[in-house]
């Protein structure tokens, strides 16, 4: 398996540049990218700053681990008004285009949700509805992301949707194509089960993993803490990746970062990594 960081681990005030060699310091191998509303690597991305980001990547001997985005927080494929899933997307169609570009495999998606507590006057969905709307939205994306020949990765968020392993692996298998997957993320799960569970259920529909630790007892937001400072049983979750075959990135997403020193979570995190990854 790869080593990876995502960008928004990093300060928001960095730039990628900025990120991407803080990142090779740190000793990893790959760094996830966001897709932004603006500013770097925004929906209207050029050519020339795509080609411009690749060869930072190069020339810091990094490679990108995958291609997530935060805007589906703002558009859910799920919404009851037509305009935002068409903006939903678009979103999706810039992420393809921006991964196959970038040589990424998968992409990081949130399919909607039925409500999410930690958005202020959130949209809530009826369950059946919201599952029907991604399902309709997802199968029109699918050809884009078979054309692009790069995959989409549902990611399991806390949306209030797709909550069990087995309704996710049901829910992928509808569409019968191995361009729709999981995006597991370790941490979100922890709150409700158990992580190494969901990765044995999921198996090889398991496309890109992003790392987190929580910790039970604090409950919401507060709960994500440093990995190995939480509850995730890093050693189950490695054998069971390893049972399933998984070699690709698994990505830590630190958010928050700190409030003091904040580039240090990186260093820490990366330190971490090796333990669970047996480099230490």
């Amino acid at each position: 398996m790869k080593k990876g960081i995502n960008i928004w681990s990093f300060p928001g005030e960095a730039s990628i540049a900025d990120c991407i060699q803080t990142a090779k310091s740190a000793g990893f191998e790959g760094i996830e990218l966001s897709l932004n509303g603006e500013g770097e690597l925004s929906l209207s991305a050029t050519d020339q700053e795509v080609r411009d980001i690749q060869g930072r990547l190069e020339e810091a001997e990094l490679e990108i681990a995958g291609l997530a985005t935060g805007l589906y927080w703002d558009y859910p494929m799920t919404s009851a008004r037509p305009e935002i899933r068409t903006k939903a997307l678009d979103v999706c169609k810039k992420q393809l285009e921006l991964a196959a570009a970038f040589g990424v495999d998968t992409i990081l998606v949130i399919p909607g949700a039925v409500g999410v507590d930690f958005i202020p006057d959130s949209e809530v969905t009826d369950y059946e509805v919201a599952y029907e709307r991604a399902q309709e939205a997802l199968a029109h994306l699918l050809p884009y992301a078979e054309s692009a020949g790069v995959s989409i990765g549902i990611e399991n968020v806390w949306n209030k949707f797709l909550v069990s392993p087995l309704e996710l692996r049901t829910f992928i298998d509808s569409f019968s194509s191995d361009y729709i997957g999981s995006y597991f993320d370790v941490g979100n799960v922890v709150q409700n089960g158990y992580p190494e569970q969901w990765v044995r259920i999921l198996g090889h529909r398991i496309k890109k993993v992003h790392f987190k630790d929580y910790r039970r007892q604090a409950g919401g937001l507060h709960g994500f803490v440093d990995l190995l400072a939480g509850d995730v049983n890093y050693p189950a979750v490695m054998q069971a990746l390893q049972d399933i075959g998984y070699d690709n990135y698994v990505t830590a997403e630190m958010i928050p970062p700190y409030t003091h020193h904040s580039k240090q979570i990186i260093f820490n995190t990366s330190k971490a990594m090796d333990a669970i990854l047996g480099r230490s």
